[in-house]
């Protein structure tokens, strides 16, 4: 009988806590026998080893159970209230690597982090990637991410050219674009739907040093967004990405930096990068030891900040290396704490380019008349939708906030929000959500 521990998760926003019962299958075979069985033999947090034994079986109240990466979605997509989470993280294993066509092959709790520190030296990088390198694949596939590239390159499913799901039964199946193709699709982007994504394949991208060649512009405000945006002059660049200051108001209503990347070839970089190329500076990362007060986001301080971001910020051109410029988060360790105890979500709308202008014009006026204090937002143009049945993005623009636990504020502002991305056609992405 399968053993678990009674263990409390949630999304790294810490918006909700749910009752799970954890398994950690390393094998094949044990993760098999959690999907065949129902409750299994419950262990419960405490003891000297962090675990205690709970008696001769306490039944589970529910025996359905979903896979869990690194928790990094920011809502309840894996979460299981009074159900079975499968922690993959010890199924991490790289399988094979075939330089001559950049395809690996690799287990899906393997995380985007160990496969940038093996592949990078290489001369491989993601060919997409999320805002955060602590992923797992699996969870990457599942949740079909995109990144800053999605104008030119789509999702992360249109570079996976085969995976292997055990399904619910305990068998397993192999699917690609071309066998089992709607299994395949409907994995890509399913959430866990379709079952556990035991390994896939990933076809990586070639790079001949680990930095980026930066720009930064500034828009005054959304509409001088949009048209940068959508300029002929930019639209060609491989990564474009937008940090917007969401209380600005009047007619700086949805001012913003706008960072457009592209790879730099190891002759390009400056002489003193030259020596080490593929290598990622060391650096030191930071910390949040503690959930910060609850009093220390409000609108004035994250207002103050962004103000300041926003006028300190240079522009032009600026060599920067590849973690600073897709994970510039994943530096400070715990970065969740600074929202407290109460936690925060994230809200991510997409709207169609006929509505994009008034949507996130009604979304920016809505979110700075609330005060509710978003110091991250950031705007991004997307491609067209991917074949992917359950995948999140359309061709438009996508708007994300993270926004302050408030309680029936946040309640009211969340439902708010909702009726203007209905009125104008949009979506939430299921792998952000968690008020829906």
């Amino acid at each position: 009988m399968p053993r678990f521990v009674q263990q409390q998760l949630a999304g790294w926003g810490n918006y909700r806590h749910d009752p799970c019962r954890v398994y950690r299958p390393e094998k094949r075979a044990e993760l098999r026998e959690v999907l065949l069985d129902g409750a299994g033999e419950v262990k419960t947090r405490g003891g000297a080893a962090g675990l205690s034994d709970a008696g001769d079986g306490v039944p589970a109240a529910r025996s359905d159970v979903i896979a869990r990466g690194l928790g990094r979605s920011y809502g309840d997509s894996a979460t299981n209230a009074d159900g079975g989470v499968l922690l993959q993280t010890r199924m991490d294993c790289l399988l094979d690597f075939d330089p001559a066509t950049g395809v690996l092959e690799a287990e899906g709790g393997v995380s985007f982090a160990n496969l940038i520190e093996l592949m990078l030296p290489r001369g491989y990088f993601l060919p997409v990637t999320p805002g955060t390198k602590f992923v797992t694949l699996g969870g990457a596939i599942a949740a079909d991410v995109h990144g800053k590239n999605h104008h030119g390159e789509g999702t992360i499913g249109n570079f996976v050219q085969s995976l292997r799901l055990m399904t619910a039964d305990g068998s397993v199946l192999t699917c690609s674009p071309g066998e089992n193709a709607d299994v395949f699709w409907a994995t890509v982007g399913g959430m866990g739907l379709t079952g556990v994504i035991l390994t896939a394949k990933l076809k990586m991208i070639p790079v001949s040093s680990a930095y980026a060649s930066v720009e930064y512009r500034k828009a005054a405000n959304l509409d001088d967004a949009l048209a940068k945006f959508a300029d002929p002059a930019y639209a060609e660049r491989k990564y474009s990405v937008a940090w917007i200051d969401c209380l600005a108001s009047g007619s700086s209503l949805g001012r913003c930096v706008i960072m457009d990347g592209e790879h730099l070839s190891a002759a390009d970089l400056p002489e003193k990068l030259r020596a080490d190329p593929l290598a990622l500076p060391d650096k030191r990362s930071k910390s949040v030891p503690v959930n910060f007060p609850g009093f220390a986001l409000n609108k004035l301080s994250v207002k103050l900040f962004n103000k300041s971001y926003y006028w300190s910020q240079p522009t032009g051109r600026k060599v920067v290396d590849l973690d600073t410029y897709f994970y510039p988060l994943d530096g400070i360790q715990n970065w969740n704490r600074i929202y407290g105890k109460r936690g925060f979500i994230q809200y991510q709308a997409l709207f169609p380019p006929a509505t994009a202008a008034q949507g996130l014009k009604e979304l920016l006026e809505k979110l700075s008349a609330s005060g509710n204090a978003s110091f991250l937002a950031v705007l991004k143009r997307t491609g067209e939708q991917g074949p992917g049945m359950l995948s999140y993005p359309f061709a438009g623009y996508t708007l994300a906030l993270d926004l302050p636990n408030t309680g029936e504020r946040l309640d009211a502002l969340v439902r708010s929000l909702d009726a203007t991305l209905l009125k104008h056609g949009g979506r939430l992405y299921l792998a952000k959500d968690s008020t829906m």
